[in-house]
């Protein structure tokens, strides 16, 4: 077989030559603005030469400080086209944190957002080593104490739309790097190869994963600067698909009338931007017919949300797992032919499931005895290998940590079925040791987001004299229940679905739920409130 390599270039140069046509839709500051794949490329190559002028070689790390544009989908193929490295750098971390990975990847040109600039502002001293700043923005760049500061559109103007993409690039050479959102300690950085980006782009068009593919029109609501926006960003411009990108400070509303007015057909992101759209279609009359897959990854999704979706709006919802050491995609809840003859509970709770293995992985679940049945109900750590799978953290001792003897251990419990689907139990930091019992707070998150007057919840353990660890609930109530439900309520709903030492020991009413910088349940913070509330009473 002949030993060609896969790299970045690929995708984009079959953009350019078989689909010039196709649009992009971007969504920035000044409004609305479309691009074919033409005149992207030609953009693009131009960016790719400015950062030549200034410098940048191959192996540099090229930080993107950046919202989901036009401009950062350009950057998502000049940086690593050109040899170097694309580090996406999550804009919600503390600016600690910002410093600290931009230093510890050693960024030598940050490009970033004019909304963002007063955040760079704030840490320049902490940040020497990077040698220039382009902002990149439709309008003038803001005044900044920043030095070597470049306008983006200005660079631009000058770079060559004809500039030359390396194609002698190793395919395991570094395209891309995005590090973790950090719940504790500084944030682990996972390195992304060329090869690994093509393949698990590829997966993402197989017909039993996510299916993208030219006819499609997408829209990653999941930010561009977490884990590769999960890949559609890649995916589309390969398969030539028509990419709608939502930009800066979007609502629920917004979001539905670009899906209604572009016709989206695939999107994808957390279970809280989809609550929020849920939400917001339950009061708003939009058309969104076209959609045929809400693509929902982060952490589960609860099963109400999920069964509102796909039978009072008849929306497609898909789960899917990954982490950022997995590019991200790993697991997905695609359905088996004869699954179509399945009584609707029994479909919704497949749905509710993970899901089972992309092809092209290995996976392995390990229990306190080995390997754990396939049976639904023994609980071990989901532990994973494959070429788009990290090998280590960049430059971290913590790598020994969760990877062991070839295998990824994700730090996720999880069971089982004899069909091998995978349903998540917990993070194993969150799993409720109750009397040497473990109780799982998905389940009774997913349980009480089933509740018609609860729009968020989350299940948190606090130690317990006798059980060693109990269940607290954290509920957040719809605007129009405040008031209204009681912690008796909630309780009565639980106690016909778990066992009675499941049932959590309190309820505590909450206007909102701590969350992560990509709209996780931040637990550790919650649990620290819980037990601050519990000490005042």
């Amino acid at each position: 077989m002949m030993q060609t390599p896969l790299l970045l270039t690929q995708m984009i140069e079959r953009a350019e030559k078989y689909f010039p046509k196709k649009e992009i839709v971007s969504r920035t500051e000044s409004g609305i603005q479309r691009f074919t794949y033409k005149q992207w490329g030609e953009r693009t190559r131009r960016l790719a030469s400015a950062l030549h002028k200034l410098g940048v070689r191959e192996g540099d790390k090229v930080g993107t400080l950046a919202w989901n544009h036009h401009r950062h989908l350009e950057a998502y193929f000049a940086i690593p086209c050109s040899g170097a490295v694309l580090h996406t750098i999550n804009i919600r971390l503390s600016p600690q944190h910002i410093s600290y990975i931009i230093n510890h990847a050693g960024d030598k040109v940050l490009l970033i957002d004019s909304d963002i600039l007063p955040l760079i502002d704030k840490i320049k001293d902490s940040i020497q080593g990077v040698e220039a700043f382009i902002v990149m923005t439709d309008g003038e760049v803001p005044k900044t104490s920043l030095e070597n500061v470049y306008h983006y559109e200005e660079l631009l103007s000058e770079g060559d739309p004809s500039f030359s993409f390396r194609t002698d690039l190793d395919e395991n050479a570094p395209a891309g790097m995005c590090y973790t959102s950090a719940t504790t300690g500084n944030p682990k950085g996972v390195i992304y190869s060329h090869r690994g980006i093509v393949l698990h782009a590829m997966a993402l068009g197989l017909a039993d994963t996510t299916g993208v593919c030219e006819k499609d029109t997408a829209l990653p609501v999941v930010p561009m600067f977490h884990v590769n926006a999960w890949g559609l960003p890649f995916a589309s411009v390969w398969f030539g698909t028509k990419q709608v990108l939502p930009g800066p400070y979007f609502t629920p509303g917004i979001l539905a009338k670009l899906m209604q007015d572009e016709k989206v057909t695939i999107t994808a992101g957390v279970p809280t931007i989809w609550l929020g759209l849920l939400n917001e279609i339950e009061q708003n009359e939009y058309d969104l017919s076209s959609l045929r897959s809400i693509l929902c990854g982060g952490s589960a999704a609860p099963r109400g949300m999920i069964k509102a979706f796909e039978e009072r709006f008849g929306i497609p919802f898909m789960h899917a797992y990954g982490m950022t050491e997995t590019s991200p995609l790993a697991v997905i809840a695609a359905s088996k032919s004869y699954h179509a003859d399945l009584p609707a509970d029994e479909k919704l709770d497949l749905k509710a499931k993970q899901g089972i293995l992309v092809p092209g992985l290995e996976m392995k679940i390990i229990g306190k005895d080995g390997e754990v049945a396939w049976d639904g109900k023994e609980m071990g750590e989901l532990a994973l290998r494959g070429p788009w799978i990290a090998s280590e953290y960049y430059q971290d001792e913590r790598s020994q940590d969760a990877f062991r003897d070839g295998w990824l251990y994700t730090g996720d419990v999880v069971t089982i079925d004899e069909e091998g689907y995978i349903k998540i139990v917990d993070r194993t930091k969150d799993l409720i040791k109750s009397g040497g019992e473990w109780i799982s707070s998905v389940d009774l998150e997913n349980a009480l987001m089933a509740h018609e007057d609860i729009f968020e919840a989350a299940v948190v353990a606090v130690p317990h004299e006798q059980w060693q660890e109990r269940p607290v609930a954290c509920v957040v109530l719809k605007e129009s229940s405040r008031g209204k439900v009681t912690k008796e309520d909630i309780l009565d709903f639980l106690k016909p679905q778990f066992a009675k030492w499941w049932i959590p020991d309190d309820v505590l009413f909450m206007s909102e739920i701590p969350k992560t910088s990509v709209g996780k349940f931040l637990k550790r913070t919650l649990r620290d409130q819980v037990q601050d509330k519990i000490k005042q009473v």
